[in-house]
């Protein structure tokens, strides 16, 4: 059975600015904080476009050789297995690189061939040079807050990408989302997210992140399963931003006064 295509309310131009860059083979680079879309619009794209989608969530970890391929032992002989990237190089669609400026410097190299008009992909191990179809696309993110000296792109990497920057929608835009995503009723989901936005706010004071949508549809979705909504907030809009005992504390007195 096809799989239905995945929700996504856009809200701006980013929909065309996609099939343009797969149609034009251009590289994409999505910016934008944890948890406010980027990873469900290239779902959404993918299958909008048709394409396989080969998604990687980058760490500290993650080598070129873990994109590329390795040699691996099956069955007593040594055989040579592609990873995600390469997998997407030979049979096309979109290799998407989540938080990208988590995995190790090498990957950077790795992907410049691919960003340019060569669209060459070296595998060193297998004196292969692949190059990409026309229906490969490399879509990589990043979260610009989380940047510090140590891991943020070079200026000669983002170059290399046509770039979006994504934030969280309008409240009336989130209200939707969060509404049609939980199944919660839209009246009841609008106090959520105006508690999210306030408690987004402190981002910057108290707060390495504020509020996600993706944590904005967890709560709805316990509060329409049946949870009360201070556990439903307690256990998806403030527990997951801090431990800190104090900074819980600020927390729970801005919905003390949003819910009274």
């Amino acid at each position: 059975m096809a799989q239905s295509q995945p929700y996504y309310e856009p809200t701006a131009n980013e929909c065309l600015l996609f099939e343009q860059a797969f149609k034009n083979k251009l590289p994409l680079l999505l910016k934008g904080p944890t948890g406010c879309g980027k990873t469900r619009f290239v779902s959404h794209m993918a299958h909008q476009i048709g394409v396989p989608l080969h998604t990687v969530s980058c760490h500290d970890d993650l080598s070129a050789s873990d994109l590329t391929g390795r040699y691996l032992l099956k069955g007593g002989d040594t055989v040579w297995t592609d990873g995600p990237l390469t997998k997407s190089v030979r049979e096309g669609g979109i290799c998407y690189l989540d938080e990208v400026v988590e995995a190790r410097k090498d990957v950077a190299v790795v992907l410049h061939p691919l960003t340019d008009d060569r669209r060459l992909l070296p595998l060193e191990r297998t004196g292969e040079l692949l190059e990409a179809p026309d229906d490969f696309m490399l879509v990589v993110s990043y979260n610009p807050g989380y940047q510090n000296m140590m891991k943020s792109l070079k200026p000669s990497t983002r170059q290399r990408f046509i770039a979006a920057e994504f934030d969280f929608p309008d409240a009336q835009t989130e209200t939707r989302i969060v509404a049609t995503e939980s199944g919660l009723d839209p009246d009841r989901t609008m106090g959520l997210v105006r508690l999210a936005r306030k408690l987004r706010d402190m981002k910057g004071q108290d707060l390495e992140e504020g509020v996600s949508t993706r944590l904005l549809v967890y709560c709805a979705t316990l509060i329409q399963a049946g949870l009360g909504y201070d556990e439903a907030i307690r256990h998806a809009m403030i527990e997951p931003l801090t431990d800190e005992y104090d900074v819980k504390q600020g927390l729970e007195e801005v919905v003390r006064v949003s819910f009274g």
